[in-house]
């Protein structure tokens, strides 16, 4: 697997997004889901998943902060951050959501729109206490069931066709159909007949489907 950058840099990135979400929530403040899209949106959040040294491993979170703060209000921020030895459940958030984007390549916007920075926050009991692999095969199988549900949802929706009527013409049950789309089941585990039968009704290729 090709990670989003070189290795030397994760250890700190994990550190300073950590920071960051911490400090977000318990010394400025601030709704911390608001916080994490403008993170997204004010573009910091590319610099670090693409690994940007500057944003990597040239700021601390608290710092990391400060530049959402900047960015969003055009102002600097003067509040000081209150240095603790026990890690949050927003730290925690912050530390595998850096890993996870690393490992995975994913960018952290992608990962926000599947698993909201509050469900990660969630996840801090009991995942804290497991290896970071827990952490991602959770994160793998929801956003695997994601784009699943996306993508047959979408081409159906794109024929006009509601569930019924792409189960009468294609001959897969509508519960089946269903299913995929809900992520309960993966289409790609599908068999080559069903997927070209969907496929077919669809006028797309199973590559496509897929």
């Amino acid at each position: 697997m090709i990670h989003a950058y070189d290795k030397s840099y994760l250890s700190k990135t994990q550190r300073a997004m950590g920071d960051m979400l911490h400090f977000a929530a318990y010394d400025l403040k601030w709704d911390i889901s608001k916080f994490y899209n403008a993170f997204i949106s004010t573009g910091l959040a590319h610099s670090v998943e693409t690994g940007t040294p500057a944003y990597t491993v040239g700021k601390s979170g608290y710092e990391l902060a400060f530049e959402v703060y900047y960015r969003l209000t055009g102002s600097e921020c003067e509040v000081s951050p209150v240095y603790v030895f026990e890690k949050s459940p927003e730290y925690f958030a912050g530390w595998s959501v850096a890993y996870y984007s690393w490992y995975t390549n994913t960018p952290f916007e992608k990962i926000n729109r599947v698993t909201p920075i509050t469900s990660i926050i969630d996840m801090y009991n009991p995942y804290h206490e497991m290896d970071i692999t827990h952490f991602v095969e959770v994160i793998d199988a929801r956003i695997s069931a994601y784009n699943n549900e996306a993508q047959l949802k979408r081409l159906r929706k794109y024929a006009q066709l509601t569930q019924k009527m792409l189960a009468e013409r294609s001959g897969v049950s509508q519960r089946m159909i269903e299913q995929y789309e809900q992520g309960r089941k993966e289409l790609r585990h599908a068999s080559a007949e069903t997927a070209v039968r969907l496929a077919s009704v669809l006028n797309c290729s199973v590559k496509d489907l897929l």
